[in-house]
């Protein structure tokens, strides 16, 4: 059973690196098959794979984590202003003060659950992004943002003698499709280190606190260490998507930080599905797609798409869809998550659980049974036959009575 668990683990990972590799192909017929698109949809997903370690297997909802997506696009700028414009220095910096600051933040937060931790992160964040305006305007430049300039010292690149007018991975410019297949990587590795977190003895632990944390303190666990590293973990991978996002776009700004951005994440993760391991990218990918693609549809467009309709129908079809494209695209959106939430409350993952026919909660024969995992990263336990445990129980029902009879 252990390994066939790993052999599923193995497959779901590398299917989900060949669509990634394919995001190309894969995107063009729906029209967002280029680089620009492709890399906020592995930049975003790394941040909602993040916030799913913690939301997804603790249950605590975090309305700050976009104040560790700012800091990690601030160290990243200052990483290629003082030190290089390679990349590699820049994503350390930028997770190791992120990581700093979520420990920070999550050691007082985590005192308090339920909504008091959510609004705690949230005051944080916003303190954060206030600060960013005011306080700490030497570091963040204010309302004007911090941007990599020319005459920059970057000291290491001066050591060398290396020279690159663009961030850069090892030589290869972050731009166009060489930026999007480095982002590309860098969210395989963090869906890879998901599934890792998830199997392991920690991940289920997380799952054990959600599931009832006061019961985990009778048997004598800890609960707190186990939040504070969910947190912190959940926070590096945000710095990790600040600093891709600082490398696609050399110009930080404290909007990265706004409660907005904390919301969309949340957005993300609940509409794929939280708790699953492909439902935080399906939900990014839905967001941004829309709010790249959809967004962009005008009247010209829909009269165009409609042309064969005779006039007075075409007329009231776009007049009326006009309200859900361009402009309008978020009450679409709404739309859409008020009907998943209604009628797919585990997310679009739940909805293709049921497609497939995958039981979410089968019976098991015992709790120390390893689980099986499907291809789609949610655990299935194998089914118990309904037999099971029938001869046995009929057998200690003889001994009794023979052992009762005179």
């Amino acid at each position: 059973m252990k390994h066939t668990s790993k052999f599923a683990d193995m497959a779901l990972f590398l299917g989900f690196a060949g669509v990634v590799a394919l995001g190309p192909v894969i995107f063009t017929p729906i029209g967002a098959g280029y680089p620009d698109l492709l890399q906020k949809f592995a930049i975003y997903g790394i941040f909602a794979i993040g916030f799913n370690i913690l939301f997804g297997l603790t249950g605590y909802l975090s309305f700050g984590h976009a104040a560790f997506l700012g800091v990690g696009s601030y160290a990243a700028v200052w990483s290629f202003k003082l030190v290089s414009m390679d990349l590699l220095p820049a994503v350390a910096f930028s997770v190791f003060l992120a990581g700093l600051l979520a420990l920070a933040i999550g050691f007082i937060s985590l005192r308090r659950s339920g909504i008091y931790f959510s609004i705690l992160t949230l005051a944080f964040a916003q303190m954060c992004y206030n600060m960013a305006y005011s306080v700490l305007t030497p570091i963040t430049n204010g309302e004007t943002g911090l941007r990599v300039l020319r005459n920059d010292p970057r000291y290491l690149d001066a050591a060398f003698g290396y020279v690159s007018p663009m961030p850069s991975l090892l030589g290869l410019q972050i731009t166009s499709w060489t930026g999007f297949y480095i982002c590309g990587a860098a969210l395989v590795a963090a869906f890879g280190l998901s599934i890792a977190i998830f199997r392991s003895p920690f991940g289920m632990t997380l799952r054990a606190i959600k599931s009832n944390q006061n019961r985990m303190g009778y048997t004598g666990y800890h609960s707190r260490p186990y939040l504070l590293s969910a947190f912190v973990i959940s926070g590096m991978f945000a710095g990790l998507a600040g600093a891709l996002l600082a490398a696609t776009d050399p110009l930080a700004g404290a909007e990265r930080m706004q409660w907005t951005a904390s919301g969309e994440v949340v957005l993300m993760t609940v509409l794929g599905g939280a708790g699953t391991l492909l439902g935080p990218v399906l939900g990014t990918g839905l967001i941004k797609y829309f709010e790249n693609i959809f967004s962009a549809y005008n009247e010209q467009q829909l009269t165009a798409v409609f042309s064969f309709e005779p006039d007075s129908l075409r007329e009231g079809l776009v007049k009326t869809l006009s309200l859900f494209v361009g402009e309008g695209w978020q009450l679409t959106l709404g739309l859409l998550f008020m009907a998943v939430v209604i009628f797919l409350p585990g997310g679009i993952m739940e909805g293709v659980n049921r497609l497939i026919g995958l039981k979410r909660t089968p019976r098991v024969k015992s709790l120390g049974d390893s689980p099986q995992r499907d291809g789609l990263g949610e655990s299935v336990i194998e089914n118990m036959p309904a037999s099971y445990g029938a001869a046995q129980a009929e057998q200690k029902s003889v001994k009794k009575a023979k052992a009762a009879a005179p």
